[in-house]
């Protein structure tokens, strides 16, 4: 293997970590779809603060997504609470509106500008080992390694620290708030660490490689494990394994990085569901059957 192939999948296997963590959490809340949501809005709020920055490398365009993944949630939230719409077609009103608005904005505003609406949507991790760090006139490696790496080292030092109190909160929230965990704060938490961690892999592999590890993993995983503590590790190892298998199915086939990978994911997600040992199809006919 080049040092071009070994870097591309330490920084998917890495993105893929990053995403099935916090991802875990979105599956055992039913917010699935919350994640493909945030992963489309955030766009938004990387455009408003470009306006204000005028870099593409800012540090507040972060920020800005991180704001707009919890005004996102807040919106869909807000007409939850009406009992007008379900929280689905609530996710259906709200991520199309503030997605096209970026889009609306990128078109008027930045089409000279290197903010382009499908590299966002599908990344190309093929060119990730081309954008590389300079230190003291020394090759540092790729930016993007840097860039997941600390996305990763964020998620779990928030899930090591509110493990606990993140537990309590999804499985009894009643609890955790007469507990005085303020379940509403750590929420919303939660969700602006979602919004960076999408924000974050963009540049690598875009947001519908950041859905597909973000859902596909931990659902995999859910079938697989009977403990929260289990279950992060297996949602972080079938990542990895999406990353990696992925990346060399796209080799084979000379197709799409991010595309077979997110196949891969998808793949992984099917074997579990036909084999898991206890809650798969197979083993469910063959309770049934006994």
């Amino acid at each position: 293997m080049s040092p071009a192939q070994i870097e591309i999948q330490v920084i998917a296997a890495m993105v893929a970590m990053a995403c099935a963590l916090p991802g875990v959490f979105l599956v055992l809340r039913r917010m699935a779809m919350m994640s493909d949501a945030i992963s489309h809005t955030v766009l938004l709020g990387i455009v408003i603060a470009f306006f204000f920055t005028k870099s593409l490398t800012s540090p507040l365009l972060i920020a800005g997504a991180a704001l707009m993944g919890v005004l996102t949630v807040s919106l869909v939230e807000l007409l939850s609470r009406t009992h007008l719409v379900r929280e689905d077609a609530a996710i259906g009103l709200v991520f199309p509106a503030l997605f096209s608005i970026a889009i609306i904005l990128i078109s008027r505003f930045a089409s000279n500008v290197h903010l382009d609406v499908d590299a966002v949507l599908l990344g190309e991790l093929a060119f990730a080992p081309f954008n590389r760090i300079q230190l003291f006139g020394m090759d540092a490696g790729p930016a993007a390694l840097y860039t997941t790496g600390g996305i990763l080292v964020l998620n779990v030092l928030f899930l090591v620290a509110f493990y606990k109190e993140m537990k309590l909160a999804t499985f009894d929230p009643a609890l955790a708030a007469a507990l005085g965990f303020a379940p509403g704060i750590l929420h919303y938490a939660f969700m602006a660490l979602v919004s960076v961690t999408a924000v974050g892999a963009f540049d690598a592999v875009g947001s519908m490689l950041v859905v597909a590890f973000m859902i596909a993993p931990p659902a995999a995983a859910y079938l697989l494990a009977d403990r929260l503590s289990r279950m992060l590790v297996y949602a972080a190892a079938i990542g990895v394994f999406s990353a990696v298998s992925g990346y060399w199915l796209a080799y084979a086939l000379d197709a799409s990085i991010a595309g077979s990978m997110a196949t891969m994911a998808g793949a992984s997600f099917l074997a579990s569901y036909l084999f898991a040992p206890a809650r798969g199809v197979l083993a469910k006919r063959r309770m049934a059957a006994a």
